[in-house]
């Protein structure tokens, strides 16, 4: 998985019923676009997250 500040981070829901989340990278930690990553969610939470398989990086539009 690579990522670069500014991509989505789309992180399903792993029981029924549960939504999945949606963050905004805002730093990338790791090497070459690599985990972990510093995330901010659509609440203004930030973390520090490895995303696992029930994770998918979205590429900024670069309109």
């Amino acid at each position: 998985m690579r990522a670069n500040t500014g991509d989505r981070l789309l992180v399903h829901g792993r029981v029924v019923g549960q939504h999945d989340r949606v963050a905004e990278i805002v730093e990338v930690l790791g090497a070459d676009g690599e985990p972990p990553y510093r995330v901010r969610f659509e609440d203004g939470h930030e973390a520090v997250m490895s995303p696992g398989p029930d994770s998918v990086v979205q590429v900024r539009d670069e309109r």
